[in-house]
């Protein structure tokens, strides 16, 4: 008798069930464990991607980089899929994304790869859509996005230099890159994953204060073990400082000038060429225009970039949300900093919300002649509402939710946020910092332009123009971190709060109270249960918290909320902040992600500096404001 013909007749219907219990978790452990480590799960690959002559090559066959930007940390993780599948069905072949250093170690050796930064997951996703990836791992990530992406805890030290050799700054990449670069390895080509390429820092040929720095970000990558080809990205003008031997140097930009393709031949000769970014659209800065690219200027120049037998890399394909407090801000010929907007939409091909837009389906058209197959269908839109307007309830005094704050905190002089005591002692990033100290007279203040970046001053904690007030009295600056410039060699500077003495009627002040007012969720989360809420039938004093609730009756869409009567604040639905509204504009609406929403009662808390009607608007389509062609 043959042995499973034994097993048949000899195990009950209690030791099958056994079995069958233990083969599905066999099953299941092996499924996750190649999930984990894609590369063991595949067959060995001979060759990944070669740039040995004039063209890439990848398992030695031709290959053309076809390739679009969208970073999980702006698209809410739900939509990850979706937008990469809009992605592979207008023809692109390669995702590109950065990895951003101060959301993954929000303080010193605090590392956070979970939900929605979990890049892991999010490789996964790439593969698993046939989609090769270029990852861009910093440490400086620019992006548009706060001090490009470094940590503000590196500017506690008074004598940072940020991206040299500093010891202060290694020490801090090495440990980054030690927890980073061992999750993408097992994500690489050779490896069995999507990873063809990595690229080493970002556009340094712009900064190029040390020229041992680069040697070192690429001994950091090829130490943890990155085998793939390594690129350097830069524009024109950064070519001359930014290479690297041992990378392939890319070039950056919008406008085709075919002097630049020569001077990338030149520098590079029998080299594959490719525009690492090829900016789609552009930025928005506060109290600016909306900034649109035509889609036939766009699509001119990538069909030209093609002719020339060129990669390309679409920056940004779909731009996604400045979430939170993560903006950038811009100073490059501005004799101030000047922060960006909460969208990134860009105007790129894929909307803020994942809409089609011309340039996609122009892009689609010109992609699908470079595809020997047919491209999947579009995928569905998501659908959006515009909710039922939400009347305000209740609001609470900035003064009575301090309470709730990490302090506070007494000094004689100033200290600015990132040296603040607080989140175990390093320093605040993001948000707000009120500092209180005494006079006791009327005069003149003087910030001698020592205030970063803006600041709401009160007396007795009533908004005031002009000091003139006798006797004892408390003195109040409230002061915003409005973003860190994420592009240009002032890095170094970027610290935020009071950065230095203020003077009343010619005095140094001193003996200042300090609140740290960074907003995370658990202190958002926390007024949620004070005792101080009023009515709104007894008038707000500013600055203020705002609080209300709207209802889901069906499942949740995407949608866009808009203050139109509101002056300047941040949003937070259900805890998650959306980002900032500032009535200068141009944006108007903040974009409301579905998976945010719940079925049923949703909260709504709004800060607001200077005034609010107490009315909460919705919309089904996005407001970027009056519109400037980028120049």
């Amino acid at each position: 008798m043959e042995i499973s013909s034994i097993f048949r007749v000899r195990l009950s219907l209690k030791q099958r069930y056994f079995l069958l219990l233990c083969i599905a978790a066999v099953v299941i452990i092996a499924h996750q464990f190649t999930r984990n480590h894609p590369g063991r799960a595949r067959m060995k690959r001979l060759e990944g991607l070669r740039a040995n002559s004039s063209q890439f090559t990848l398992e030695k066959q031709p290959f053309r980089i076809l390739g679009g930007s969208v970073h999980y940390f702006r698209v809410p993780r739900t939509y990850w899929e979706d937008r990469l599948l809009k992605m592979k069905a207008c023809g692109i072949n390669t995702l590109t994304t950065y990895v951003p250093w101060n959301l993954h170690e929000p303080e010193r050796g605090v590392f956070d790869f979970e939900n929605d930064l979990d890049l892991e997951a999010y490789l996964r996703i790439a593969a698993s859509l046939d989609l090769w990836v270029i990852l861009r791992p910093g440490p400086y990530i620019c992006g548009e996005w706060d001090l490009g992406g470094l940590p503000s805890w590196l500017l506690r030290d008074q004598n940072m230099k940020l991206r040299t050799t500093y010891s202060g700054f290694t020490d801090a990449v090495n440990s980054f890159f030690d927890e980073v670069i061992k999750k993408v390895v097992p994500y690489q080509y050779s490896q069995g994953g999507p990873i063809i390429a990595v690229q080493v820092e970002n556009e340094y040929g712009s900064y190029a204060k040390d020229d041992k720095y680069m040697p070192f970000i690429k001994e950091a990558l090829l130490s943890r073990g990155i085998t793939e080809l390594l690129l350097t990205s830069d524009n024109k003008d950064g070519l001359k400082l930014g290479g690297l031997k041992g990378a392939l140097e890319t070039i950056n930009f919008q406008k085709l000038d075919i002097n630049e393709i020569k001077y990338l031949d030149e520098i590079q000769p029998q080299k594959p060429k490719m525009v690492m970014e090829y900016w789609s659209g552009w930025f928005d800065l506060w109290g600016g225009l909306h900034h649109v690219f035509t889609a036939e200027d766009m699509i001119s120049v990538v069909t030209e970039i093609l002719k020339l037998n060129m990669s390309i890399n679409l920056y940004m394909f779909h731009g996604g949300t400045n979430f939170g407090f993560m903006n950038g801000a811009f100073a490059v010929g501005l004799p101030a900093p000047q922060p960006m907007v909460t969208s990134y939409d860009y105007d790129a091909p894929l909307s803020e919300a994942g809409d089609y837009t011309t340039k996609y389906h122009l892009l689609r058209n010109l992609f699908s002649s470079y595809h020997s197959q047919p491209l999947p269908k579009l995928p569905s839109t998501q659908e959006r509402k515009a909710y039922q307007s939400v009347v305000v309830k209740q609001h609470l005094s900035l003064w009575d939710s301090l309470h709730s704050t990490e302090g506070p905190f007494k000094s004689e002089r100033p200290v600015n946020m990132e040296n603040l005591p607080v989140n175990n002692n390093n320093g605040q990033s993001y948000g707000y910092t009120l500092y209180e100290t005494a006079i006791t007279s009327g005069g003149t203040l003087n910030s001698k332009n020592n205030i970063r970046d803006r600041a709401l001053v009160f007396v007795d904690k009533h908004f005031i123009g002009v000091l003139d007030y006798k006797g004892s009295r408390t003195l109040s600056l409230l002061v915003e971190n409005c973003g860190r410039v994420n592009y240009g060699t002032t890095l170094d500077d970027e610290r935020k709060g009071l950065v230095g003495d203020v003077e009343f009627n010619s005095h140094i002040l001193r003996d200042f109270i300090i609140h740290s007012l960074d907003m995370k969720p658990a202190f958002i989360n926390s007024l949620q249960s004070t005792g101080h809420w009023v009515s709104m039938q007894q008038q707000p004093s500013f600055p203020a918290f705002f609080q209300a609730k709207f209802y889901v009756i069906s499942s949740p869409k995407d949608t866009f909320i808009k203050l139109p009567e509101w002056t300047k604040g941040v949003v937070f639905i259900n805890g998650r902040n959306l980002g900032r509204y500032w009535s200068i504009g141009p944006q108007q609406t903040l974009y409301v992600p579905g998976p945010w929403l719940q079925r049923g009662g949703n909260q709504v808390m709004v800060f607001e500096e200077q005034e609010a009607d107490g009315k909460l608007q919705f919309a089904s389509s996005p407001d970027y404001g009056m519109t400037v062609d980028v120049q």
